[in-house]
């Protein structure tokens, strides 16, 4: 066991914790593994307990302006944690350093990587290191065997069956990629291994869930409704109007994030309290936020806020996030040719799994959307037979563009070496594979499941989009939900009034001209259709 010093920094400073939105998992097994001779205890609490709470009170006297929708004041107590639908950035300090750090998305060439390494995150990683150095915590170690190993230790169980072989295959190509391809820094490393581990607990948690509670896997679930689309294309916007309708069920994000109830969870719901999974997810936010705002500006979001189902597809690593994240591309090829059909009976079982733990009414169906259905739409189509299928579209520069940038502001989180040239070049190849599998796809689909927007066209006129929806879903559009979708709107644009994100395609060594070329299959008046 670890001292009592160091797990209590361990659980403050460094908790079991997702990194999404755009993703990995920050965790404390660094520091709760174990391993720790009774001897190095007194020094590797010295070491956290002085640069690791610096870290932390660095964080906590940061720029983030945390509000409720209300406008409220973010409220934090011993005993209660009330997070927002999303975080805001400060609608004051317009000259901040906040501010500033927009701005360099608006210059002809980006920052370097290592622009964004703020003190507390030095002071954290130093705390590490000094670890590491004095032999008192063993260097992160992403070898499959150890962090098995690890997860069978940490939670007492072994068998992990459901498409064990899919995320084995994974898992083989991965693990090099990161080795040899990401170009990670200690701080992206101990990501990646906490991440991991995550993962295969989660796993390994799920298959004894489900085994002490066989009625799990006898819900029958509505078909859900999928939102099929590139990454920026508008799903977000899309999923957050239907998610408004009470008709609908809906993922939050500390729930995406962490989609397997621990034992924590588990024992906080049977008395009554608040789901820890909140907490978490706030404090994941805040971190990431603390190291690079600018990915507030690409994804607004916070613990509340309906997201999408990238931490389902991740229990079997084949979340997008995990490419958006890391500069992986054997791996990237890989998973374009793997079929995820096992990845998808997961998520089905998990969408169970939530439903179940919620008590939710099974019949309300689930609004789901990622762009990693656009590159799985095969699979999808073979778990969810009979679901209906909208499908947004987007000018294919606005989408490369904003899909780069995205990446970029990911990457730099974990990687001092990062290329936007090479950014661009990899979203554009992304952006024509799955515009290029949806395609072939469609037309095996029965036309009656699917309808098509436009960007454009939600953005002009979202009402009329949600109607014309609506009426293709054969839902009644009552002027209750209609009040609830314009609540959502006013609320997001009060939200993220003072945010923008600003990207330029040339950033990433591309043209409108060739971008457009490339693409020009899927380009009809400026919006690409993939049919």
């Amino acid at each position: 066991m670890v001292a009592d010093g160091v797990d209590h920094v361990a659980h403050r400073h460094f908790p079991d914790r997702l990194i999404h939105g755009a993703g990995g998992a920050l965790q404390g097994s660094q520091l709760a593994d174990g391993q720790l001779a009774a001897g190095a205890r007194g020094k590797a609490a010295r070491i956290f307990a002085g640069e690791a709470h610096a870290a932390q009170r660095v964080i906590d006297f940061g720029v983030l302006d945390r509000r409720y929708a209300a406008g409220q004041h973010h409220r934090q107590s011993h005993g209660t944690n009330d997070y927002p639908h999303r975080f805001t950035l400060p609608p004051s300090k317009t000259d901040g350093p906040l501010i500033k750090l927009f701005r360099t998305m608006e210059m002809p060439s980006l920052p370097p990587a290592n622009h964004f390494r703020p003190l507390h995150l030095r002071l954290m990683m130093g705390a590490l290191r000094s670890a590491w150095s004095a032999g008192v915590l063993q260097p992160v170690d992403l070898s499959p065997e150890r962090l098995r190993a690890m997860a069978e230790k940490d939670t007492g169980l072994t068998a992990d069956l459901s498409d064990r072989a899919l995320f084995e295959d994974k898992l083989a190509v991965l693990l090099p990629s990161l080795h040899e391809e990401a170009r990670l820094t200690d701080f992206g490393r101990l990501v990646s291994h906490g991440s991991l581990l995550k993962l295969m607990k989660d796993r390994l948690r799920f298959e004894a869930i489900m085994a002490e509670h066989p009625e799990i896997d006898r819900i029958e679930l509505a078909p859900p409704v999928i939102i099929v689309g590139s990454m920026r294309s508008g799903t977000t916007r899309m999923q957050r109007l239907l998610a408004a309708d009470p008709g609908f069920e809906a993922l939050r994000l500390y729930e995406s994030q962490s989609p397997v109830p621990s034992p924590d969870v588990m024992r906080a719901k049977a008395a009554g309290r608040r789901d820890p999974r909140i907490a978490q997810a706030g404090r994941i936010l805040k971190l990431l936020v603390s190291i690079n705002p600018a990915i507030l500006q690409v994804h607004p979001t916070g613990p509340m806020e309906v997201d999408e189902e990238l931490g389902l597809l991740d229990q079997s690593l084949s979340s997008a996030m995990i490419e958006v994240q890391k500069r992986i591309p054997s791996f990237a090829r890989h998973a374009e040719m793997t079929d995820d059909t096992p990845a998808y009976r997961r998520l089905h079982r998990l969408l169970k799994l939530r439903t179940w733990f919620e008590g939710s009414d099974p019949t309300h169906p689930y609004v789901l959307k990622t762009p990693q259905h656009m590159q799985d739409i095969a699979a999808l189509n073979a778990v969810f037979p009979q679901s209906p299928l909208i499908f947004l579209h987007r000018d294919p520069v606005q989408l490369v563009a904003s899909g780069a940038s995205l990446a970029w502001n990911q990457m730099v989180i974990q990687s001092d070496d990062v290329d936007p040239h090479w950014i661009g070049r990899e979203w554009l190849h992304k952006t024509r594979h799955r515009l290029e599998t949806v395609s072939a796809v469609r037309q095996q689909i029965p036309a009656r499941r699917q309808f098509d927007l436009s960007f454009t066209e939600v953005g002009a006129d979202w009402r009329g989009a949600i109607t014309r929806t609506y009426d293709f879903l054969g839902r009644e559009l009552t002027p209750a939900v209609l009040n609830a979708m314009q609540a959502y709107m006013d609320r997001a644009a009060r939200e993220h009034r003072h945010a923008q994100h600003r990207y330029r395609l040339e950033q990433f060594g591309l043209e409108a001209g060739d971008v457009r070329d490339e693409l020009s299959r899927w380009t009809v008046d400026a919006e690409p259709l993939a049919a």
